[in-house]
């Protein structure tokens, strides 16, 4: 694997990110999270709080201002539990890699996922401990970064590679209950059940799905369905609503029906149909339609890597394409006020 560049910049020299590594940590105790972003942070937050209290959990971020609420957070409720501060701030992913049995990644992307795991790696052999380390990727990137990732990992004897993206958004990485579609080697169900136990801490579900690199190919067919839904479900809406139906009722018939989807049951697009979904809050929270653009961008380049046709997918990506430019930063069920914006 050829050497890119490091996504982890040193900290800047504030008192907060100057904590010393304590030479006594046990090896056999400690965790290692790198990326609090919208669904790392609660992951991690959970991890901390489910994990033994004399364990430690190392963080690593490039966001100074995430990382710094992370430790104010955590360690308030540490001191109210009596059970101490037991949070480290990392200078860097190798650092962190150091010291930890098990590493988990929560990343934006597959740049961003290669940059830290070689940055962890490039430096040569990482130091042995008492269990052999297991690195867990949680990032939805696309199936040849995490096979490379997994491959550099393996030939080189640093641990066990694990790709685990999630499915649940940021309410379920706050509530705890993400599910997991995971790929690692079925040698031995010890590595399985090891993996299961670890995710259990962050989520209620997990699916092994094979071998390294099926977690994230299980991850992409299932947004697949879901980019497909969503658009579906918005232009049937529309279509309805035109035609004089109540929205309401339309929904409640379709959710009884062959029709019943995930897009339309629980994150209806239109307004006031489901009070929980962001639609009735404007579009604000959920499932960003950046997010939903990038995972449809994933998929088709693994599609074309596989030689597999997807009849849909050059359409889908121009509506996202289109939405994301004129609504960015919005739930990607805002396909529906576009429909409505360019209907004529």
């Amino acid at each position: 694997m050829a050497p890119l560049r490091s996504a982890v910049r040193p900290a800047q020299n504030t008192p907060l990110l100057r904590r010393a590594f304590s030479s006594s940590l046990r090896r056999d105790a400690t965790w290692g999270f790198i990326g609090l972003g919208q669904m790392g942070f609660f992951m991690a937050k959970n991890l901390r709080a489910k994990i033994p209290a004399e364990d430690t959990l190392i963080i690593r971020d490039v966001n100074e201002e995430s990382t710094a609420r992370f430790v104010s957070e955590t360690s308030e409720v540490a001191k109210s539990s009596g059970a101490g501060d037991k949070v480290v701030i990392a200078q860097t992913a190798r650092e962190l890699a150091e010291r930890s049995t098990v590493i988990i990644t929560s990343l934006p992307g597959p740049q961003h996922a290669k940059d830290v795991y070689h940055s962890m790696l490039r430096q040569g052999e990482l130091p042995a401990l008492e269990q052999e380390r297991l690195f867990i990727d949680t990032s939805t990137i696309d199936p040849a970064s995490s096979k490379e990732i997994a491959n550099a990992i393996h030939t080189t004897g640093q641990g066990r590679f694990v790709d685990a993206p999630v499915s649940g958004g940021v309410v379920g990485a706050r509530a705890g209950t993400l599910s997991f579609m995971f790929g690692a080697s079925s040698q031995t169900g010890q590595l399985l059940d090891r993996v299961r136990s670890v995710l259990a801490h962050m989520g209620k579900k997990s699916w092994h799905m094979g071998a390294p690199g099926a977690g994230v190919s299980g991850k992409l067919a299932n947004n697949y369905i879901l980019a497909i839904n969503n658009i579906a479900t918005a232009e049937a809406m529309n279509l309805g609503i035109r035609w004089g139906l109540d929205p309401k009722a339309l929904a409640e018939l379709v959710n009884s029906s062959t029709g019943r989807c995930w897009p339309m049951e629980v994150n209806n697009p239109v307004p006031g149909v489901v009070e929980t979904a962001p639609a009735s809050r404007g579009y604000e929270g959920g499932f960003g339609v950046s997010l939903m653009n990038k995972d449809l961008r994933l998929a088709i380049t693994a599609a074309e890597e596989s030689q597999t046709h997807l009849a849909l997918a050059d359409k889908a990506r121009g509506v996202y394409n289109a939405v994301e430019e004129e609504h960015r930063g919005k739930d990607f069920s805002v396909v529906y006020k576009w429909l409505q914006d360019h209907s004529h």
